[in-house]
């Protein structure tokens, strides 16, 4: 029988008994450390709903995460850096929210239209607007202290919609919109009318939030104005 001799060049010695200790001590901290991070961001979620307002104590949210100080700032550096974490968990919801919501429709035009109907429907709704209206209203806040972080988190929203108007041109129902330039501009049209109906007392009329849909996609279906020439 002859002996196989291993190729030096390409072999990888398995772990060895104290890098495996290593290895399972690290993973089970890993598993501690994102549970802790789990409670913080539920605790200033429900803080934040209860209350109508941005910044819950951090006695508070340790307190209702059942965590102490230390925990809290083993993960945070400040109380702003987890609401900027929390406000990305809120983003990520309403992303899967509105993604469900597209799912749903027949075309890429009505595609974007259920993506502004969902949009709009976090001031029309009661949940949605007690959830939403912290963090609209304070957005410019955060994004002063946190800019990157917060336009990452906006990003996911705005992918949504712009492979909506992407998949529109393409099927030549949306020929000439520009699908960078105008799921921003959606964007923007969405949240500035969530501010402006959040700060008010009395909840927005949907006839009103349907008048901006419609709005929107005539403005898609036209495209941007041609450049006049002299």
């Amino acid at each position: 029988m002859k002996n196989e001799v291993p190729d030096q060049e390409n072999f990888t010695p398995d772990p060895s008994l104290a890098e495996r200790a290593v290895e399972r001590a690290l993973s089970e901290r890993r598993s501690l450390y994102q549970d802790e991070v789990r409670r913080l961001i539920e605790a200033a979620f429900v803080l934040i709903e209860r209350t109508g307002e941005l910044e819950p104590r951090v006695g508070d949210i340790v307190r209702r995460a059942g965590l102490s100080n230390q925990a809290f700032y083993r993960h945070f550096p400040s109380k702003r850096a987890l609401l900027v974490a929390v406000l990305d968990e809120g983003i990520r919801m309403l992303a899967s929210y509105l993604a469900h919501r597209m799912s749903g429709a027949p075309t890429p035009t009505e595609q974007v239209r259920e993506w502004m109907r969902g949009m709009l429907e976090q001031a029309l709704s009661t949940e949605g607007a007690a959830a939403t209206r912290p963090f609209a209203l304070a957005r410019g806040r955060l994004a002063e202290s946190y800019p990157a972080e917060v336009a990452a988190s906006e990003a996911q929203l705005t992918a949504l919609v712009r492979e909506a108007i992407r998949a529109g041109r393409a099927a030549g129902e949306l020929p000439d919109a520009d699908p960078e330039r105008d799921a921003e501009t959606l964007y923007h049209q969405a949240m500035g009318w969530l501010q402006s109906r959040l700060a008010e007392p009395q909840p927005p009329d949907r006839a009103e939030a349907e008048r901006l849909v419609d709005f929107a996609i005539h403005g898609l279906r036209r495209g941007a104005p041609r450049a006049v020439r002299s």
